[in-house]
């Protein structure tokens, strides 16, 4: 049976694991990133992932998917934000192939999402799709009869820079801004979690802060909606997991901001694979760069 090595690199914490047969994942762990250490420390990781996988496995392939604008042809990171320092020009493809002899293919790590989605989640069959991802940022895909819309270099989607109200997308509507406020109001740390526990209990910070943020994204997706004007608009990242408490704010704010038209054929939907996104985007990602699709 053949392995594939995934791993999916994000600025908190690296994903990594075996995957077999048709996107079954046999095996899965994952580590710190310490983006401080910039991009040689997480390059450094991806080989000590590789190199203990391969120990006990004969790998057919590595998978990356990754943080940061990626040329998924060289197989390279051209552009990364902050987060992840000295990480721009690191090109994982050129450089794994030539150390371990095997075929490696990289993607950013929203398209990856997208794709486990459309593989086998939320976006499954649609036609046009645009997927976004809430966590320290926003990021955002678009989706055509399956296959990620890159654009001219590489750039596509980065609704997360889209300017709104002043400002931009992701500084207005992430999930980390979210945090920000409520802690800020509270004196101490809130997370997200705790955040949408105390708002379902009827707290009225809490519930103010996340009807800020449905507004935000209710105004950003119909944006995106006017432009692109997809069947389905999935929402990913941690707040997935509070998609009956949040869906019908979204919902309801988005039909503020898109005429009725529009508003009455686009679908709400909330990603399905979670964690495991990154993982299996990069595997079917894989697969299609292998067979030319």
């Amino acid at each position: 049976m053949k392995h594939y090595v995934s791993i999916d690199i994000g600025g908190t914490y690296i994903k990594h694991g075996l995957i077999a047969g048709e996107g079954v994942i046999t095996t899965k762990s994952c580590i710190p990133t310490e983006a401080w250490q910039g991009g040689t420390g997480i390059f450094q990781k991806v080989k000590e992932i590789i190199e203990a996988y391969s120990a006990g496995h004969e790998l057919a392939g590595i998978c990356i998917s990754t943080a940061g604008m990626v040329d998924c042809e060289k197989g390279e990171v051209f552009f990364s934000g902050e987060l992840i320092p000295d990480y721009s020009g690191t090109n994982f493809k050129q450089r794994l192939e030539a150390e371990y002899g095997i075929p490696c293919e990289v993607e950013n790590d929203v398209n990856c999402a997208a794709l486990a989605e459309y593989q086998a989640g939320a976006a499954a069959g649609s036609k046009t799709a645009v997927c976004l991802t809430l966590g320290t940022g926003i990021g955002g895909c678009i989706l055509i009869d399956g296959k990620v819309f890159h654009g001219f270099g590489n750039s596509a989607c980065e609704i997360g820079y889209m300017k709104m109200r002043g400002s931009d997308f992701q500084t207005l509507g992430a999930s980390s801004i979210l945090s920000k406020k409520v802690s800020q109001i509270k004196g101490e740390n809130w997370d997200g979690l705790r955040i949408f526990e105390e708002a379902k209990k009827g707290d009225a910070v809490c519930l103010n802060a996340i009807d800020e943020m449905a507004d935000v994204l209710g105004e950003g997706i119909a944006n995106i909606c006017y432009v692109v004007n997809p069947e389905v608009v999935v929402l990913g990242g941690g707040v997935a997991a509070q998609e009956q408490f949040l869906k019908p704010k979204v919902a309801e704010r988005l039909e503020v901001y898109l005429k009725p038209v529009i508003f009455e054929r686009t679908t709400i939907a909330f990603a399905r694979q979670r964690n495991d996104a990154g993982m299996l985007g990069a595997y079917y990602h894989f697969h299609a760069m292998r067979s030319g699709g």
